[in-house]
C-alpha cells in the first residue's frame, strides 16, 4: 500500500495554496496514493485557523479522503486548537505519528 504523509509547517499562503492544498486535494481522487495524511505543524496551524481561503481549500482536501492532524503543542501555543478541531483536524502529539511513519512504509514530504 502506498502511503503519503505531508508535513505542512510553512505559514506562507502561496506555499499552502500552490503546493500543500493543491496537491493534497488531488492525490487520492487521481489514485496517486492509497492513503494520505496531512500533518499540520507550526506556523501552518495559525495560517489555517485564520485564513478563510485556506480553510476552503483545506475542506476540499479533507473531502477527498485525506486525514489530518495538528501538533497539539503548536495549536495550543497559537490558541487555535478548538478552531482547528471544528475544521475536522485532530490535535495529537505529532512527533509520535511522524516517528511511526518514518519507521514504517510511509513516504514523507515536507512543505
Amino acid at each position: 500500500m502506498d502511503k503519503l504523509l505531508i508535513v505542512w509547517s510553512s505559514g506562507e499562503v502561496e506555499v499552502a495554496k500552490k503546493l500543500v492544498l493543491l496537491y493534497g486535494s488531488v492525490i487520492l481522487p487521481r489514485g496517486y496514493w492509497d492513503e494520505a495524511h496531512l500533518m499540520i505543524w507550526g506556523p501552518s496551524a495559525k495560517l489555517l485557523a485564520e485564513n478563510a481561503d485556506i480553510q476552503e481549500m483545506f475542506a476540499k482536501v479533507v473531502d477527498s479522503g485525506v486525514k489530518s492532524s495538528v501538533c497539539v503543542v503548536c495549536s495550543d501555543d497559537y490558541g487555535v486548537t478548538e478552531q482547528l478541531r471544528s475544521l475536522g483536524v485532530e490535535p495529537i502529539h505529532t512527533g509520535e505519528f511522524l516517528t511511526e511513519a518514518l519507521k514504517n512504509d510511509w513516504k514523507v514530504v515536507t512543505f
